[in-house]
């Protein structure tokens, strides 16, 4: 019985070091996308998923990750920065990270040369980890795993940096449906969105490894987060879900043209 309870936990603690935004998060983030592609895109990458929507496929791999046929991915979700270093100067992962793994992901749909099996499975990916790299804790410090070890409370409920990044304060922040959120936070301007999407994928993940070194100097170890914190950091959540959503349209864009 003991071991099998050890056994149960360390799966849990697996789980959550993959974990990004929970599935409301990548929900959000698949449904602003949606909103930005142009109708032709729209049809192309319908197509491509065989009818299905980008939300539909938006926390498959969290879930694939952790079989045997897609167990290569399961460090793909996140690339470690720890303090003192940059995502260019920290040593790299050998098994990949969520930088790579969309350089890659992009450059194999851009080159034409994917069967449609591989293309299908390629744009599911795409999905999901353009909104892993834009969650705070993904681009957390490998001596604490992201966050899992830094054991802080949620309005006085024993939890981690990481789970609280990953869902709690999304969920503490507005009770909406996805396309509630989507309607309430995708307001913004041609010449803003125009501007979140200049630069680079590195670019783009050295923005939030920016917001996980503030986070970390604000929320130290024991640290009890309540109403106060939660108002403070939904504009972070909120503005980093539509970051993801407009990127990964804009990827879809690029690719699909």
């Amino acid at each position: 019985m003991k071991k099998a309870l050890f056994l149960l936990s360390v799966a849990l603690l697996c789980t959550t070091q993959v974990f990004g935004w929970g599935q409301k998060g990548h929900d959000i983030a698949a449904y602003i996308a949606e909103q930005h592609l142009s109708k032709k895109v729209a049809q192309k990458v319908t197509d491509v998923l065989e009818g299905h929507s980008l939300v539909y496929y938006a926390n498959w791999l969290d879930n694939a990750s952790h079989t045997p046929k897609y167990a290569y991915t399961s460090t793909w979700h996140y690339a470690n920065v720890d303090e003192g270093y940059t995502y260019e100067t920290m040593p790299r992962n050998e098994k990949g990270d969520v930088v790579g793994a969309v350089k890659s992901i992009v450059t194999q749909l851009c080159s034409g040369e994917l069967t449609a099996e591989q293309e299908n499975e390629a744009v599911r990916m795409l999905i999901h980890l353009v909104g892993d790299m834009h969650c705070p804790m993904h681009a957390g410090r490998k001596s604490d795993v992201g966050g899992n070890r830094v054991q802080i409370k949620f309005f006085n409920k024993n939890t981690n940096l990481h789970r609280v990044w990953d869902s709690q304060i999304l969920e503490s922040a507005h009770a909406w449906s996805y396309t509630e959120w989507q309607q309430q936070i995708d307001r913004l301007s041609q010449e803003e969105i125009d501007e979140i999407c200049k630069g680079t994928v590195e670019d783009w993940f050295a923005e939030t490894v920016a917001e996980a070194q503030k986070i970390y100097e604000e929320i130290p170890e024991g640290k009890n987060l309540s109403y106060d914190e939660v108002a403070y950091y939904a504009p972070v959540v909120e503005r980093q879900l539509l970051k993801a959503g407009v990127r990964l349209a804009f990827l879809l864009e690029e690719i699909y043209k």
